[in-house]
């Protein structure tokens, strides 16, 4: 069974959790760079410190918490591709979309350079990763799931005891449902869900004591 290394650093002032992503087998010290937000440089520091090659600047979604850091990242790490789901493409460059404007610090990134698509396969060192299209919270929201491993990286989709907001403008109550009781809620009971805020959980543990997961949650 592959090994997956997963260190998280909370950064921010909502302390969004950037994530390093390894196989610590693997003899190219490849790694991803997850959700890369505001005052970057622990991780940064992080990566170099491990001597970890960065493979992969990978976006879960693109609120501005998530992509704060986005452009310090790719400065230290030039030339590694940032990839992200087509439906918010246009959060990258739009304060309005990516919610920044709304707090005063509009917050502009260049382009991804490459999709995150639902049935996708990403390899990284000896594990494979599924990609899943968990939208809901926002309309690009993506998760990545190593089954051998069992670990999922699921951003603001679900975190524990609780969910990502549904109340912005871009997000969709129905397919956050769907997202979660459909998609997420499939998955075993051991896999570890690494969300974009708060600590790691279980998909077990948040099956039988998430309120949002419980019969009666979403009637509507």
């Amino acid at each position: 069974m592959p090994g997956v290394t997963i260190d998280s650093c909370a950064l921010g002032p909502v302390g969004t959790n950037c994530l390093v992503v390894r196989d610590p087998a693997d003899p190219a010290r490849a790694c991803w760079i997850v959700d890369p937000g505001a005052g970057p440089d622990p991780v940064i520091e992080f990566v170099r410190r491990e001597r970890l090659v960065p493979e992969r600047i990978v976006l879960t979604h693109a609120h501005a918490d998530h992509i704060a850091g986005l452009e310090r990242v790719r400065r230290a790490f030039p030339g590694v591709p940032v990839l992200l789901h087509p439906e918010e493409d246009a959060f990258l460059s739009d304060p309005q979309l990516n919610l920044s404007a709304f707090v005063g610090v509009p917050v502009t990134c260049g382009a991804a350079d490459a999709p995150l698509r639902e049935g996708d396969t990403l390899r990284l060192g000896g594990s494979t990763w599924r990609v899943l299209h968990t939208p809901g919270h926002s309309p690009g929201s993506t998760t990545l799931v190593c089954d051998a491993a069992g670990e999922a990286i699921v951003g603001d989709t679900l975190m524990a005891g609780s969910i990502g907001r549904v109340d912005f403008p871009t997000s969709d109550p129905a397919r956050m449902r769907h997202s979660l009781r459909e998609v997420l809620m499939a998955l075993p009971d051991a896999v570890r869900v690494h969300p974009g805020h708060g600590p790691s959980t279980t998909i077990g543990a948040e099956r039988r004591s998430n309120p949002f997961l419980q019969d009666g949650a979403w009637d509507f």
